[in-house]
C-alpha cells in the first residue's frame, strides 16, 4: 500500500508500507510507475494536514510525559531535548525503550535514537535505529560519516545533484572544500552538515498546549550566575503558584526552560508525588538542579510552566484535637525522586497470591493503601531474592528439612528448622502448575543466619516438581 499526493502537476508517492518498500517502491517516485511495477497496488490519498495535526498532538503527549522541550519534526518525526529529564525515567536507554513500547502498544511503529544534536538524532533514527539506538556522547560525528547523504535533511533535488557528482556518504562531503559546493548548492548544505555534527546551534520551537499555565521573565542583560538564576527561579515560582491558586490547582510537574543568547535552550524538569503549590518547596526542588545548567554566554529568557497540574483542595489533617497528625513525607519523597528518578522510588503492596514472588507488587510511594492485607499465618523473610537460587542439600524425603546446604559456594550446617509450609501452584494461570507444589522451610545455620528455602515437589511424586532445593529469601 502507498499514500499518494501531488507535487506540482505530478502525482507521486508520499509514503509506503514495509511490503511495498521491500518490492522496490520508494518515496518520490511517480504513482504511475509504482502501479506499473506492482499490479493491484493499493493507492490511498495522503492527507498532509491531518498528518501534521496528529504529529502535533503526539508532540503534546511527549511533552507531558518525557521532556519540557518537544517539537514536531515533519513529516514523520518528533524531536525531544531530554537534557535534565531522562533521569526521571531511569536514564536515556529506558526512556527510548518506553517511547517505542508505548507507541507500539497503540499500533504506531516507531524508531528512536538519542545523540549529541537534533540533526544527528534525526539521521540515526531513520538510518541506524532498529528500533532504538543510543549514541555514546561524542561519537555521533564518527557514526554520521558512514551514513548516506539523504540523512542530512536536504531537499530531494539537492541530494540528486550531489549524487550526480559522486557523493554518496556524509563522509564524502565532510572533507571537501566548502566554497565550490556552497557556490553550487547554497548555504543550506553546510548548515545541515554543521547542525548534524553539533557545531552549529539549532533552536527547537517547543510545542505548547493552549491551556498551559506558564510564566516568563525577559532580561535586559543576560544572566549567568547560579545565585541570580536561583533568585529569579523563586520569583517565577511565586508567580506560577499565584496562578495555580486562582485556578484551584496544584503542580505535579514543573518545567523551567532557559533560553540562551546563542539560541540554545536548556531545561529543568521536576515532579511531585502530590499536587503542590508551596513556593519554598517547589523553589528548592528546582534550585537543586541549577548546577546542571550551562548558561553559556548568558540567559536572556526564563520560562516556567506547570506541565502537569491537578485539583488542589483543602485537606483535613485530624478529626479530633487529641489525634496525632499524620506525618507528611511527600516533601522527602519529591526530593529523593527528583535526584534518583521517580521509577526507582516505590513501595511494596500485598497481592492476593500464595506464590511468594507473585504476592507483592510495586506501587507509587504515595499511593493509597490497598485492600489486601499482608499474610500473617506464616512468617515471611524481609528480603526475597529476585529469583530462587538453587542450593545443594542433604535432606531426608519427604518431609524433613535439610541437614546442611551449600549456597554460593559456602557450605552451611543447619542448626534449627521449622516447616514444611506447603504452597500449591496457581492452576488457573498456567497448566504447568496444575499439580505443582513447593514445601518451604525456615532454617537457621550455626552462625545464627536464617534463610527461607523450599523443595520443588512433595518429596514423593516427581510430577509435582523436580525435588530440587532452592533458597528464596533471607530473614533479618
Amino acid at each position: 500500500m502507498i499514500l499518494a499526493g501531488r507535487d506540482r502537476n505530478r502525482r507521486i508517492v508520499f509514503a509506503v508500507n514495509g511490503l511495498a518498500q521491500d518490492l522496490g517502491l520508494r518515496i518520490g517516485m511517480p504513482v504511475t510507475q509504482a502501479q506499473a511495477l506492482i499490479p493491484g497496488l493499493t493507492v490511498t490519498d495522503a492527507e498532509p494536514m491531518a498528518d501534521m495535526a496528529g504529529l502535533e498532538r503526539l508532540a503534546l503527549w511527549a511533552l507531558h510525559r518525557y521532556a519540557p522541550i518537544v517539537a514536531a519534526d515533519p513529516p514523520d518525526g518528533l524531536v525531544i531535548d531530554a537534557t535534565g529529564a531522562a533521569h526521571l525515567l531511569g536514564g536515556e536507554a529506558p526512556m527510548l525503550h518506553d517511547i517505542v513500547a508505548r507507541l507500539g502498544a497503540v499500533g504506531v511503529a516507531a524508531r528512536a535514537a538519542m545523540a549529541d544534536s537534533w540533526g544527528a538524532a534525526h539521521a540515526l533514527a531513520r538510518f541506524v535505529a532498529k528500533p532504538m539506538f543510543l549514541a555514546p556522547a561524542g561519537t555521533s560525528r564518527d557514526i554520521l560519516l558512514t551514513l548516506p547523504i539523504a540523512a542530512l535533511r536536504l531537499p530531494a533535488e539537492m541530494i540528486a545533484g550531489l549524487r550526480r557528482l559522486g557523493f554518496e556518504r556524509i563522509g564524502d562531503l565532510a572533507d571537501q572544500p566548502r566554497a565550490p559546493l556552497a557556490l553550487r548548492f547554497g548555504p543550506q548544505l553546510h548548515r545541515r552538515l554543521d547542525q548534524a555534527f553539533g557545531t552549529l546551534a539549532e533552536a527547537i520551537e517547543a510545542a505548547r498546549p493552549p491551556d498551559l499555565i506558564e510564566v516568563r521573565r525577559n532580561f535586559a542583560e543576560p544572566i549567568g550566575a547560579a545565585e541570580t538564576i536561583a533568585r529569579y527561579t523563586g520569583i517565577l515560582v511565586a508567580e506560577l503558584c499565584t496562578m495555580l491558586e486562582a485556578k484551584g490547582l496544584g503542580a505535579r510537574r514543573l518545567d523551567l526552560v532557559f533560553h540562551r543568547v546563542d539560541a540554545q535552550s536548556q531545561a529543568i524538569r521536576v515532579g511531585t508525588a502530590l499536587p503542590v503549590r508551596n513556593v519554598k518547596r517547589l523553589t528548592r526542588l528546582l534550585c537543586d538542579k541549577i548546577e546542571t545548567i550551562d548558561p553559556g554566554f548568558g540567559i536572556e529568557i526564563m520560562t516556567l510552566c506547570a506541565a502537569r497540574s491537578e485539583p488542589f483542595g483543602p485537606k483535613q489533617l485530624t478529626s479530633l484535637l487529641a489525634d496525632e497528625p499524620e506525618a507528611d513525607i511527600s516533601d522527602l519523597i519529591d526530593t529523593i525522586a527528583n535526584r534518583v528518578g521517580g521509577d526507582r522510588l516505590y513501595r511494596f503492596a500485598p497481592v492476593a497470591s500464595d506464590v511468594p514472588e507473585r504476592s507483592l507488587s510495586r506501587i507509587a510511594a504515595t499511593a493509597p493503601p490497598t485492600k489486601t492485607n499482608w499474610p500473617d499465618h506464616w512468617p515471611r523473610p524481609t528480603r526475597l531474592l529476585p529469583n530462587p537460587e538453587p542450593i545443594e542439600t542433604v535432606a531426608l524425603l519427604p518431609d524433613h528439612p535439610p541437614v546442611n546446604f551449600t549456597w554460593r559456594g559456602i557450605r552451611r550446617r543447619v542448626k534449627r528448622a521449622d516447616g514444611p509450609e506447603r504452597v500449591f501452584g496457581e492452576w488457573w494461570k498456567r497448566d504447568a502448575e496444575l499439580i505443582a507444589v513447593r514445601d518451604y522451610f525456615r532454617i537457621e545455620d550455626d552462625a545464627g543466619e536464617r534463610f527461607w528455602v523450599f523443595r520443588a515437589g512433595d518429596g514423593e511424586d516427581t510430577a509435582t516438581g523436580s525435588h530440587r532445593w532452592f533458597l528464596h529469601g533471607i530473614f533479618g
